[in-house]
């Protein structure tokens, strides 16, 4: 089967689910590889975030299936895909605004995600370390002491990067990760995760399509719940179906 296939972190087989009869997912397939940075593009309806919530188990599928590694998540709750090594940042950043940006990090370690770990869990020298290595990857060293509700949008965007970096996942997901930044901020997030894909797999879901030119390992493209079109950008911008009912628009 192309599942078993040794040089895919994620294979989406036959994917479908439906809503009272309305499948806003429809027989989708794709292949993801280590180190790649997959966009999801498409029309607003194209089923491009239910697409995450079945990789990460908040929506359960109709048919098909979604390996990570050797691992059926349909069969798995969305805390063991988390610590199977999926990790899914939502639209909206949500971090906590009355802690600082070192205590969101820290408070995203893993260790602490237990009881036991929780209980026994301190700040010793190397959650100390992996937090400044990430505050440095997300371009926040400086603001470690500051009260993450004084950030701006952009900087909670790459703290909740931040927070799910920590926890080290080989599949990370983000959905339209620069809705509402700055040209600056999101010339960083491009830099950023190109940055991250050197050590795991992320798929994004994004509208800009000036930033997927920045980061795109791999385009595929969603419509009516099925994928239209797939491969690099260049390719995806000149087929005449995508034109059609998407980049034309």
């Amino acid at each position: 089967m192309v599942q078993d296939n040794p040089n895919f972190i994620l294979s989406v087989e036959d994917l479908t689910v439906s809503f009272d009869g309305f499948k806003a997912v429809n027989g989708l397939s794709f292949y993801i590889e280590p180190n790649e940075c997959r966009v999801i593009i498409g029309p607003n309806g194209a089923g491009k975030t239910t697409v995450l919530d079945l990789i990460c188990g908040r929506t359960r599928a109709t048919e098909g299936s979604i390996n990570f590694k050797g691992h059926e998540l349909t069969r798995m709750r969305e805390d063991q895909i988390v610590h199977a090594g999926v990790g899914r940042k939502f639209q909206t950043p949500s971090v906590y605004e009355d802690l600082s940006v070192y205590e969101n990090l820290e408070i995203s370690y893993p260790r602490g995600h237990s009881v036991f770990g929780a209980l026994t869990f301190k700040r010793d020298a190397d959650v100390n370390r992996r937090i400044r290595e990430i505050a440095e990857t997300i371009f926040l060293s400086d603001m470690l002491d500051e009260r993450a509700g004084i950030l701006s949008h952009g900087q909670k965007q790459w703290l909740e990067i931040g927070m799910l970096l920590i926890q080290d996942p080989e599949l990370m997901m983000l959905d339209e990760p620069v809705a509402g930044m700055s040209v600056a901020e999101r010339k960083k997030t491009a830099e950023l995760l190109n940055r991250i894909i050197k050590d795991r797999a992320v798929i994004v879901i994004e509208h800009d399509m000036g930033f997927v030119a920045d980061i795109a390992t791999r385009v595929t493209v969603m419509h009516q719940g099925k994928r239209l079109s797939e491969g690099s950008m260049a390719h995806v911008q000149a087929d005449p179906s995508v034109v059609e009912v998407y980049l034309g628009h």
